[in-house]
């Protein structure tokens, strides 16, 4: 089977999001294996942030301070020392106990691991980033997002990232940046309600909003 080859956005995504975001989800938006993941990332020499190693994906303790608080110091006698089963050693006890990362119940249930994609009620393809707690964080990002931010960085305040007129799609291998805008809050709202005018009209408000987009972009640079 011929390896697919890397595109130019593919790359970008790679670079924009290797740092800090765990392989698994990387490997998911772009529908790719994470083996592929990891040896691209390997020949274009990128690594995982600090950040990223101090976080809650990477499995290692933040410091070797963590949780010293806590500890029992020398010559502290426990309260439990010569109570039998006091400190769950027995085998009824044992049974019944949680195994480390061990869920039950709903949350067993409905867990997706990091990576999973998902259609969200709004019919947008959607990717798992992480696991973190305490609820609620965002743990699900449009894939939309993420390639745009690969290419252009953080979306600015008062703006969102959509499809352009006619061009949304919820396959991820069609989710590409020639397909997406980033426009006003602002914008997007006059364009929601669009179907309520005259063709007419409706085709002049879309052409002032690509003139007013122009503008600011030659302001911008000069």
């Amino acid at each position: 089977m011929t390896r697919k080859p890397w595109t130019d956005t593919e790359i970008k995504v790679l670079k924009r999001f290797y740092a800090d975001m765990p392989g698994a989800a990387i490997a998911a938006a772009l529908g790719r294996p994470i083996s592929q993941v990891y040896g691209k990332a390997r020949k274009l020499g990128l690594a995982k942030s600090e950040s990223f190693y101090n976080g809650p994906h990477s499995g290692r303790l933040t410091d070797g301070t963590l949780g010293v608080s806590g500890r029992f110091q020398p010559g502290i006698v426990p309260w439990n020392k010569g109570k039998p089963g006091s400190a769950g050693l027995h085998p009824n006890s044992r049974r019944t106990q949680f195994k480390k990362g061990e869920m039950c119940g709903a949350a067993r249930h409905n867990y997706v691991p990091i990576g999973t994609t998902r259609m969200s009620k709004d019919g947008y393809l959607e990717v798992k980033t992480n696991d973190d707690h305490p609820v609620p964080v965002r743990r699900w990002v449009a894939v939309h997002r993420v390639v745009w931010e690969a290419e252009h960085g953080p979306i600015p305040k008062g703006h969102i990232v959509c499809f352009k007129p006619g061009m949304r799609t919820s396959v991820l291998e069609e989710i590409t940046v020639d397909r997406l805008e980033c426009i006003s809050q602002a914008d997007n709202m006059r364009r929601n309600t669009l179907h309520n005018y005259p063709k007419e009209i409706v085709d002049v408000i879309r052409a002032r909003a690509v003139l007013n987009r122009r503008i600011n972009r030659v302001q911008k640079h000069q």
